[in-house]
């Protein structure tokens, strides 16, 4: 799925993506990088409101599962099923948020096993928040995958 295809995909069917304007800006094996801007996710001390910057983060841990399972040909349905959220710093302006699987090599195989042989599949995603290149948060999260079948 390329990244205007996920960004399509998003919005379709996650309107909360469309009105926070979030925008993909990177999606492949390794990561999906998300970007939101200030404005539509402001607070009320013109900062990001926490909640935008968790749902921004969720939204691109729960996307690199999404396109990697798709691209697997495995069709299940996703969802989180517990987080964690730290908010290093204020976020004061546009942002990203760039997921990945932590110990991959040792983790998704035994991810997809687990899908397909029991049809339900839990992993770690982690997501970092940045604004002008800086750490501004970081979400952990377990996702589940139920009902694998051949897409």
């Amino acid at each position: 799925m390329s990244p205007p295809e996920l960004e399509a995909y998003l919005h379709a069917h996650i309107p909360l993506s469309k009105a926070m304007q979030v925008s993909v800006l990177m999606a492949d094996d390794a990561a999906v990088v998300l970007g939101a801007p200030l404005a539509p996710n402001i607070n009320h001390r013109e900062t990001v409101f926490g909640g935008s910057a968790s749902a921004v983060a969720i939204l691109a841990a729960w996307s690199l599962l999404h396109t990697r399972l798709q691209r697997a040909g495995i069709a299940s349905r996703l969802v989180i099923q517990r987080n964690s959220m730290d908010y290093g710093l204020p976020i004061t302006g546009d942002f990203t948020a760039r997921s990945f699987i932590p110990e991959e090599v040792r983790t998704w195989p035994a991810f997809l096993r687990m899908l397909t042989r029991k049809g339900r599949g839990r992993i770690a995603v982690e997501a970092v928040l940045e604004q002008e290149g800086r750490e501004v948060g970081r979400l952990e999260g377990e996702f589940v995958a139920l009902g694998a079948s051949a897409a």
